[in-house]
């Protein structure tokens, strides 16, 4: 069985974070592994508090797994602290872990912050360069580039200055045209658009499922463009079937 890593928050929800990373692998076959960069108390309304992992635990986990296994593909989510991001990247580095997907999470569905002064700026420069494929969306490309992202035009311009950081390539989205949501990927060379029908109502960790499965695809052997279709379609479908446990947000049913 193919594995993959997830390198997250902890949402106790279940609908964002790690957990929801966990629950798009088992669906798509694969057997998932995870280590937490920080704990949150949140329910489907937002957050209340941020408690980061202490740092020689976070190191003891990331060296304690992958020194006896090694994942197919493997993501980042929120890493909230600027040296979570400089202790993934060494890792990525020393045991040449493969398929990298860098989810840059910047605020939650309800507004809270969700990273360190700084971290920004270290995920660029120190995870983009190793990663197969970043999935910001619109506001994170935006804050990334500098440019305002309105349209699509927009986003082919800021997707080829995220290009010039180092991914292999780039899915931007969040982008929407009358009834369609609009995804769109960039690999240097070409521009693809990823179409699906906008859904109505407000849904809680769209991205996390979004890399997660791309992720699953990049471990089974799909390409990246492949990975981001197929994506696209699970979250569609589980924004579809989604359900509302508590009183806020829903959550996908994947």
């Amino acid at each position: 069985m193919k594995t993959a890593l997830t390198i997250a928050g902890s949402d106790p929800t279940g609908g964002a974070g790690l957990q929801a990373d966990l629950r798009v692998f088992s669906s798509l076959g694969l057997h998932g592994l995870s280590i937490p960069s920080a704990l949150t108390a949140q329910n489907t309304r937002g957050i209340s508090m941020i408690m980061p992992v202490e740092r020689e635990f976070f190191k003891k986990q990331l060296d304690t797994l992958l020194e006896d296994i090694r994942p197919d593909a493997m993501k980042t989510g929120m890493l909230y602290s600027v040296w979570v991001v400089e202790e993934v990247a060494e890792r990525v580095k020393a045991y040449s872990l493969e398929n990298l997907v860098i989810d840059p999470v910047t605020v939650s569905s309800s507004g809270t912050s969700l990273i360190e002064d700084n971290a920004l700026d270290r995920i660029r420069e120190m995870l983009f360069p190793l990663s197969t494929v970043i999935t910001p969306n619109i506001y994170e490309a935006s804050l990334f580039t500098g440019i305002n992202i309105t349209d699509e035009h927009d986003m082919e311009a800021a997707a080829i200055e995220l290009k010039k950081m180092g991914p292999q390539a780039v899915v931007i989205t969040g982008g929407h045209l009358e009834n369609l949501t609009i995804d769109l990927y960039y690999d240097g060379i070409t521009f693809q658009r990823i179409e699906a029908i906008k859904l109505k109502g407000e849904y809680h960790g769209t991205g996390c499922a979004f890399s997660a499965a791309l992720t699953a695809g990049l471990a089974s052997g799909a390409s990246p463009l492949q990975s981001a279709k197929k994506a696209k379609e699970l979250v569609t479908e589980g924004i579809r079937k989604a359900y509302h446990p508590g009183n806020g947000m829903g959550i996908l049913n994947i």
